[in-house]
């Protein structure tokens, strides 16, 4: 009958035995205020993630907007390069008869007419930002000139001017269409 009877000390050993079964509700409530700290934790980042390509996709955006506005002026400050190569050879011919001299009459009217059509051509060319380069006496840069001869230089003519143009060079704004051939004092 000892058997049935509890000893103080077994009373203590049910009592704690009893007590994690407290702490172990406590720590359940502890477990799903953790696991939304962790759902934050993680929403956040990916929050950060997603303004981060935002911002990269939206400065992508910039940059290709700003490349098409540079692309769109420069194709429309050089529309009328083609054009110009294309008229160029033209020019040159009348310039070439212009050259020629008028004996008589209807040949000085032929020539007047010719003049005319010229300067028409270059004052459409100059409208459009396109000018001719190479004149004798300028100093030659290889950035716009062509040498073609050398000429000896004496006082009158220092070395690396102009001599003579052979044929002149055309630039469209800043952009050479043709280089001027031309003779260089040497």
């Amino acid at each position: 009958m000892a058997e049935d009877k509890q000893t103080p000390e077994e009373e203590v050993v049910e009592e704690t035995v009893e007590t994690p079964d407290v702490d172990t509700d406590a720590t359940a409530d502890v477990d799903p205020i953790v696991a939304l700290e962790t759902k934050i934790a993680e929403a956040e980042e990916k929050i950060a993630e997603a303004e981060d390509k935002y911002l990269r996709a939206h400065a992508e955006m910039q940059n290709m907007q700003t490349r098409y506005a540079k692309e769109q002026a420069t194709a429309v400050k050089y529309a009328s390069q083609n054009l110009a190569k294309s008229v160029l050879p033209a020019l040159d011919n009348l310039e070439r008869a212009l050259q020629v001299e008028a004996d008589d009459a209807a040949a000085q009217q032929i020539k007047t007419g010719v003049e005319m059509v010229y300067k028409m051509l270059v004052s459409a060319l100059e409208d459009n930002d396109i000018k001719a380069v190479g004149a004798e006496g300028e100093p030659f840069d290889p950035n716009f000139h062509q040498a073609i001869q050398s000429v000896p230089a004496d006082d009158d003519h220092p070395a690396d001017t102009i001599a003579q143009v052979l044929q002149k060079g055309y630039v469209l704004a800043d952009r050479v269409i043709r280089p001027a051939m031309v003779a260089v004092y040497n």
